[in-house]
Parts: C-alpha cells; sequence; structure tokens
C-alpha cells in the first residue's frame, strides 16, 4: 500500500502563474492533468489514449516540474517505462503584482500560439547557444522583465535557470 503525499504548488511571483494557466488551456490538458491526478500513466499510455497532442502536453508538464515521475517494469519488458503522475494536489497563490503585470502575465497566457510563436523566436535567437543574462536580453528586446519571464515560462523550446534564459532543443522553434 503506498502513501498518498500531497504536495502544494507555491506561486510567490506572478510570471509563475503562466505555466499554471497553460497547463489547462486545451481540452486534452485538462483531461491529461486530471488522469494523472488519479494514475501513474506511461508516455505510451499517454500517446494512447490521447495521440500527440498529449504526449506533448505531458514533456510541458514535465519541463514545468508539474509532474512526478518513477520508472515501472511492465511485464514482458525487458527495460522499465518512465511513468508520470501530477506532482501537485494543491495551489496556493500568493502573490502581489501591479495591475499592469498581472495583466501582461494574462495576456501573455492566453496569446494566440501564433502570435506567441513570433516571440519565441526572438528569445530563443538571442539566447543563442550558450544562453544569456536574463537581463541582457531583457533589454535587447525591449522588454519588461516580467513580460520576458512570462514568455520564457510559456515556452517548451526556452528555460529559465538562475539569472540566464538557455534553449532546451537544438532545433528552433517552427
Amino acid at each position: 500500500m503506498s502513501a498518498v503525499i500531497h504536495r502544494i504548488k507555491v506561486v510567490n511571483e506572478i510570471s509563475e502563474l503562466v505555466p499554471i494557466l497553460r497547463a489547462v488551456d486545451t481540452p486534452v490538458k485538462l483531461k491529461l492533468l486530471q488522469r494523472l491526478s488519479e494514475n501513474w500513466l506511461t508516455e505510451e499510455d499517454v500517446g494512447g489514449e490521447f495521440s500527440k497532442e498529449g504526449t506533448k502536453a505531458l514533456q510541458f508538464f514535465e519541463k514545468m516540474k508539474l509532474v512526478d515521475t518513477r520508472w515501472v517494469a511492465r511485464e514482458g519488458r525487458r527495460t522499465p517505462d518512465k511513468s508520470y503522475h501530477s506532482y501537485y494536489s494543491t495551489i496556493n497563490i500568493n502573490t502581489t503584482a501591479p495591475l499592469t503585470e498581472i495583466s501582461e502575465i494574462l495576456a501573455i497566457a492566453s496569446m494566440p500560439d501564433k502570435a506567441y510563436a513570433k516571440f519565441e523566436a526572438q528569445i530563443y535567437e538571442a539566447a543563442g547557444d550558450a544562453g544569456r543574462f536574463f537581463s541582457d536580453i531583457a533589454e535587447e528586446l525591449g522588454m519588461s522583465g516580467t513580460r520576458l519571464k512570462g514568455l520564457v515560462k510559456r515556452s517548451d523550446k526556452l528555460e529559465y535557470r538562475g539569472h540566464r534564459i538557455e534553449r532546451l532543443h537544438d532545433s528552433p522553434p517552427v
């Protein structure tokens, strides 16, 4: 018998709302997140039930650290499969921000994919192969820190690490 662990995601910075809002912005993501809160699922399980869109959502959840992982042995297989389960059972939003920043974050979270892709491509290019300091990219692109953080938090090709923005994949955004 395994014990149920209740973890709380604490949101202290306004840009952290972007991945939370994006985690449920499509019916597939919402249903997948619900299923992951009920059961451990492998990528194969997710692909079978939710197709390619579900697999992509799972990768997004993993990047955003919204899922826990473990290896499971399946009968008839030589190697174990990585399985996923939702990491948090509760979200505590504890932040204060100017209305302009909240508006900006909500606009980024709800921005159409095509419009977002243009910003993502600019940031991806500015980050370069080795990554760059956050403030340098914000200055170069003429963006507020909140806007840049929100855009990076939405991306599945970029990551905010320490004070740097780095690329996650070798292939450029489409």
